[in-house]
């Protein structure tokens, strides 16, 4: 089994039970295979307690995560790469057409696709497991 990659946020919001602002921390991760999101606080008025697990990761922390740790770049390092083996891989694991595949595949080929460390982890993995020398890197 591979190790998790994780990368983690700090933020505030108001608490459900008091209205006082709560420190949480989510921590965005790829955990046996799978992305997920997972959020813990307490809050220090009123003592209500969150653990929210296996969530999917909201636009707007992503942006901090992004933000905070920079983004992570796809590489594939040894040409030539089968473009179709690449697009196959990308309808698959994002859920794409077939014209916006193509896209993102040019992307990928370029050098120039990014997102979390987590995500971009998860999709050189499925590249790997699909025979395509992938790697997940920050600049």
């Amino acid at each position: 089994m591979e190790e998790p990659v994780v990368e983690s946020v700090r933020y505030s919001v108001p608490c459900v039970d008091c209205g006082a602002q709560l420190e949480c921390w989510g921590v965005h991760g790829l955990i046996g295979g799978s992305l997920r999101w997972d959020v813990e606080s307490v809050c220090s008025a009123c003592g209500q307690i969150t653990a929210d697990c296996g969530q999917d990761l909201p636009a707007r922390l992503r942006d901090r995560l992004l933000a905070d740790h920079g983004p992570a770049t796809l590489h594939l390092p040894k040409p030539p790469v089968e473009r179709v083996t690449v697009m196959r891989v990308l309808r698959a694991e994002l859920g794409l057409g077939l014209t916006e595949a193509k896209a993102v595949a040019g992307r990928v080929l370029a050098g120039a696709y990014s997102g979390t460390l987590p995500e971009v982890e998860a999709l050189a993995r499925k590249l790997r497991e699909a025979g395509v020398e992938a790697v997940a890197v920050r600049p």
